[in-house]
């Protein structure tokens, strides 16, 4: 017996807690292959070697069930939507990269983490999709628990220059960057209307990841010394980030066929969690009180987010 969306409606908690998870590893895998390959080329590995993994994924969707779903009704719109999220995604690494360049990357980084409100902004105004006083109120929450856990160093907080620097504009152009892309993905998963969430993924992640392998490897090629080469003799390290790349961005879109795109990307601010206990852990440094005051507003929203359809 097949469940209906209303009732597996849920299901998007779990999705994305596992996307923040994977997403974490590859970054991790992301990082060192940046010292070795270069970023651009460290950024199309995200996409290559994840492609055949999306792919496998949609194949197994029509081939393990008894009776194969059927193929979705594509549209111009689809391809629209998902070609605009691909691209913003990879438009706001290199709006991140370009701040790494500056003096202020501290900021940046800072002024990046507002992404959360501005997918609540652009999803209202493009996909309608007005959040609730208990969901806006979640993001308010987990955005401030988030930058008190990202403020840039005491000489920089009070310094109007650093907020106002090219780097702080490059950190509010990666969010906004992120942000349209979420929408993007969104509006694709309404646009499709699959059968099943899963299915919706499958094909968003597949369609997006086979735009950006081809546009960005050609850019590598053309405009790197060594082209893909690289690539290939990393292909160790390269797997694994493409595959757990693959696996968050299945789980990614996943959700977003199931909840709206601010909601997601709320409790999918858990990967700073993870990320910073696994950095505080692997360096023995204690929290200060103000980290310790982020962390709980962090965590308050998250679990605020997740109880806001109860």
């Amino acid at each position: 017996m097949s469940l209906s969306l209303e009732e597996i409606a849920w299901l998007w908690v779990p999705f994305t807690l596992f996307a923040a998870v994977a997403q974490t590893v590859r970054n991790t895998a992301q990082r060192a292959l940046t010292q070795q390959l270069g970023t651009l080329s460290a950024t199309l590995v995200r996409f290559f070697y994840g492609l055949p993994f999306a792919a496998v994924f949609v194949a197994l969707l029509y081939v393990l069930p008894a009776q194969a779903p059927a193929v979705p009704q594509w549209s111009a719109a689809y391809f629209g939507w998902i070609g605009l999220g691909a691209f913003f995604q990879v438009a706001a690494t290199v709006a991140l990269l370009l701040a790494m360049k500056e003096r202020n990357f501290a900021v940046a980084v800072t002024l990046s983490k507002t992404e959360i409100l501005q997918v609540a902004l652009f999803g209202a105004v493009f996909l309608h999709e007005l959040p609730t006083a208990w969901a806006l109120l979640a993001m308010v929450v987990a955005t401030v628990g988030v930058l008190l856990l990202t403020l840039p160093p005491r000489g920089q907080i009070f310094s109007l220059q650093a907020w106002m620097s090219k780097s702080a504009l490059y950190g509010l152009l990666c969010g906004a960057c992120f942000a349209i892309a979420v929408i993007g993905f969104r509006g694709g998963a309404l646009a499709l209307n699959a059968a099943t969430p899963w299915l919706s993924g499958g094909w968003g992640v597949l369609v997006a990841q086979t735009l950006q392998s081809i546009f960005l490897g050609a850019w590598v090629a053309l405009k790197t010394p060594q082209g893909i080469m690289p690539i290939f003799r990393a292909w160790r390290v390269s797997l694994l980030a493409g595959s757990m790349g693959a696996a968050a961005s299945l789980a990614w879109f996943t959700a977003y066929a199931m909840q709206s795109a601010a909601a997601v990307r709320t409790l999918g601010m858990v990967e700073v969690v993870f990320s910073y206990l696994v950095s505080r852990r692997l360096f023995s440094e204690n929290f200060s009180a103000v980290e310790k005051v982020g962390m709980a507003l962090m965590v308050l929203g998250l679990v605020l987010i997740c109880l806001q359809g109860l």
